[in-house]
């Protein structure tokens, strides 16, 4: 099979995000005329709170992964000649880890006192990754999941689904870099947002899709072992259709970013994510169904 270069990711990761903006925009003009049977000025106050709301949950955090720095994992594997080579890489990084608010106070301090020293500050990056950051992008990836199942199970409109399955898991991907303190290569955040936009638009497609018809028969009596998973139908099932796809772009994203460490390949990388997401959904829906009566009870009271 021919093997797609660089540029040529990069080129539809920009496609890929014209689309979503394309889509999004489609569906503000949509509402906007409604609006305006109502109310020429509300039109504009809508278009007004749309655009700032566009830039908060979609164009904000795009700009700050594309602004992190780029860091490649197996440098901190490489002989310690080469630790000179990257320190000003290894410095950026551990600043942005020092802001991270889920370290402890001793491992920001170790970090700091390693600044000076290329060999100390590389020893110093290696154990938190393996030790700290990977379990906290894993829990990371789980919560927005679980945000993702419990937005579009509520949710009847699948225009709606798309656009909170859009906004989500561009946040997902941007904390998981926040939290590592780089980002993965252009062409890998070309293939992410391929995944992103495919899984907002599936998010759509899937307003009144039958359950049985969303998992092969092996799936569905794995999901039945979670309590109450039996009776899920219509809208929830589009719920754990989106949670699957959530957890999928997740973990690409985190195996993107520690590809390197785990010495897996990019087809390796594609096919273990799906079968990962398999495993992690019942849990993922067994914590999300206890959590749905709460929020529920918070919406009607938002409303009420």
């Amino acid at each position: 099979m021919k093997k797609f270069s660089r540029p040529f990711w990069i080129v539809l990761g920009i496609g890929a995000f014209f689309f979503v903006v394309v889509l999004v925009l489609s569906s503000v003009l949509e509402l906007g005329e409604r609006i305006r049977n109502i109310s020429v000025y509300l039109e504009y106050a809508f278009y007004i709170v749309s655009a700032l709301l566009f830039y908060f949950l979609i164009l904000r955090p795009i700009l700050l992964v594309l602004f992190s720095p780029t860091f490649s994992i197996d440098t901190l594997f490489d002989e310690e000649a080469n630790a000179k080579k990257n320190f000003a890489m290894y410095k950026r990084v551990a600043r942005n880890l020092e802001s991270a608010d889920y370290l402890k106070p001793e491992q920001k301090q170790e970090l700091h006192d390693s600044l000076h020293d290329p060999i100390l500050l590389k020893a110093s990056l290696s154990k938190l990754f393996d030790e700290t950051i990977k379990k906290e992008l894993n829990k990371v990836i789980v919560h927005h999941a679980e945000t993702v199942f419990l937005s579009t199970a509520i949710s009847q409109n699948g225009r709606l689904d798309l656009i909170a399955v859009l906004v989500i898991n561009l946040r997902l991907i941007k904390e998981l870099v926040t939290r590592c303190g780089f980002r993965p290569s252009y062409a890998a955040l070309g293939k992410l947002s391929v995944n992103v936009m495919t899984s907002a638009i599936i998010a759509e497609s899937l307003e009144g899709i039958d359950f049985n018809q969303l998992f092969p028969q092996q799936g569905i009596n794995l999901l039945s072992e979670v309590p109450f998973l039996k009776v899920v139908t219509g809208s929830l099932a589009q719920g754990v259709g989106n949670a699957l796809l959530s957890l999928r772009v997740g973990i690409i994203t985190r195996n993107y970013l520690f590809m390197n460490l785990k010495g897996q390949t990019k087809k390796d990388v594609r096919k273990m994510a799906f079968g990962e997401a398999v495993l992690l959904l019942p849990s993922v829906l067994a914590e999300s169904v206890k959590k749905m009566p709460s929020r529920l009870k918070s919406m009607f009271e938002k409303v009420f």
